[in-house]
């Protein structure tokens, strides 16, 4: 009888550490990566940043090639999409009706870009979620903007490019278009640029840095798109030439633009999961384990799991969580298996208890020579003091809350000394005034 493989639906950062985790771990059964890219295994964060920029070629984004790949004696199948699930039988449903009985399975979809009616229609409105979507946008700016210099290519005049959405993505676009040499406009709901993820002082920092580097804020929604008709030059559809404002946003009804990049948020990838044993409220809902039912578990963007120092469930879309949960949903997973009887674990490998997947979140987001690195959670607090705000030297610290205690911290311009001292600050959440207390030290002692 053929055993049953494990499956990991998702080949980016937490499906990969997935994979990873489950070889090194003993799993010495059949392992099928489920990807529905067709690149190899690769980082998003410099999707934003040095790949749209022209600094990195994709290749410097792969997170391991095929011959790093090939220890692990993988079915991968890249360009294939996970189309259903049968939780009691463990059955993934595939592109083509295949069917693939699993003896576990690691869900690691992440997300998918949000975007607005029609966008899909027009040439020249993009969406940042993948690495096809950042060669289309990097494509339309390297072909505009300043000339050529050291590790940046140039093109021919400036585009004029409207922004969708002034949260984290938005701005970090929007500091590579400005520092390429383009017309830059981001349009957002929230007055304060990243205001949801990082408070309105920190937001005030940023909002200040890009109107330095020349970049137009505006508030309002918007309404949809102008365009001219289908020119073959341009591409296979009508060219984007406005961004609409509703009725009683900003004044002008119109914004220019011949680049749109629409960066509204992210949805869960959980469409194909509609078995009703699991829950996709708001992502794949799991325990403290990372197991969204028995033998199934989740890791990554995906996850919305019971984080055991918050007390609350949680999910993270940062880098820095998909790898560390990729890892522990397949130790957990393993556990699992090896209790319920016999495994294609390695004779000798001793079982092990599953543990509770409970990080310190970390993010970072550079925005031109401006890092901003976070702690804890920063979205959602309901307090939120700023020790250190020095707006001309671009230095800022924030202290975030939640129902008394302090649950997120964020600095830039901070020597690396100093943030790395904070982050155990928040690794348990502390009564706010002992947090202060220890803020202002760990800031003095730098």
């Amino acid at each position: 009888m053929t055993a049953r493989p494990i499956a990991v639906v998702g080949a980016s950062a937490a499906g990969l550490a997935a994979a990873e985790t489950l070889r090194r771990s003993g799993w010495r059964g059949p392992l099928t990566l489920i990807g529905e890219e067709p690149h190899l295994p690769y980082d998003r964060p410099p999707l934003s940043k040095q790949l749209l920029h022209g600094a990195w070629e994709p290749e410097k984004l792969r997170l391991r090639t095929e011959e790093q790949l090939a220890p692990l004696d993988l079915d991968l199948r890249l360009g294939t999409r996970a189309t259903g699930l049968d939780v009691a039988t463990r059955t993934l449903t595939l592109d083509g009706a295949e069917r693939l009985a699993c003896a576990g399975i690691v869900i690691a979809t992440g997300v998918a870009a949000r975007t607005l009616p029609g966008a899909d229609r027009l040439t020249g409105v993009h969406t940042l979620r993948t690495l096809d979507d950042a060669l289309a946008l990097r494509d339309r700016l390297i072909n505009g903007g300043t000339p050529a210099s050291e590790g940046v290519a140039g093109g021919g005049g400036p585009r004029q490019l409207v922004i969708v959405g002034n949260g984290v993505l938005g701005c970090e676009a929007a500091a590579v278009a400005r520092e390429l040499g383009h017309e830059v406009t981001v349009v957002g709901i929230e007055e304060t640029p990243m205001a949801a993820a990082v408070g309105t002082d920190v937001g005030t920092l940023l909002a200040e840095e890009h109107r330095a580097r020349g970049v137009r804020l505006l508030t309002g929604a918007v309404d949809g798109f102008d365009s001219t008709p289908a020119d073959p030059a341009d591409g296979p559809g009508p060219q984007v030439t406005a961004v609409r404002l509703a009725d009683g946003a900003t004044p002008g009804s119109r914004l220019p633009a011949d680049t749109v990049l629409v960066a509204i948020g992210s949805r869960p990838a959980v469409d194909w999961l509609t078995d009703p044993a699991l829950d996709t409220t708001d992502g794949l809902r799991c325990d403290a384990y990372c197991a969204a039912a028995p033998g199934i578990y989740a890791a990554g963007d995906v996850a919305r799991w019971n984080h055991p120092a918050h007390g609350r469930p949680l999910r993270f879309e940062h880098r820095m969580n998909a790898t560390e949960q990729g890892m522990a949903a397949a130790r957990n997973l393993l556990a699992e298996l090896a209790a319920d009887g016999p495994t294609g674990t390695e004779d000798g490998t001793p079982a092990q208890e599953r543990r509770p997947f409970a990080p310190v979140p970390y993010f970072w987001s550079d925005q031109y020579d401006l890092k901003i690195q976070a702690y804890g959670l920063t979205a959602g607090a309901d307090r939120v003091e700023t020790p250190v705000r020095d707006r001309a030297g671009r230095r800022i610290l924030a202290l975030y809350g939640r129902e008394g205690r302090a649950v997120g911290v964020l600095a830039a311009g901070l020597p690396p000394r100093q943030i790395r001292a904070l982050r155990a600050v928040v690794a348990d959440p502390l009564p706010w005034e002992e947090a202060r207390e220890r803020i202002a030290a760990a800031t003095a002692a730098g």
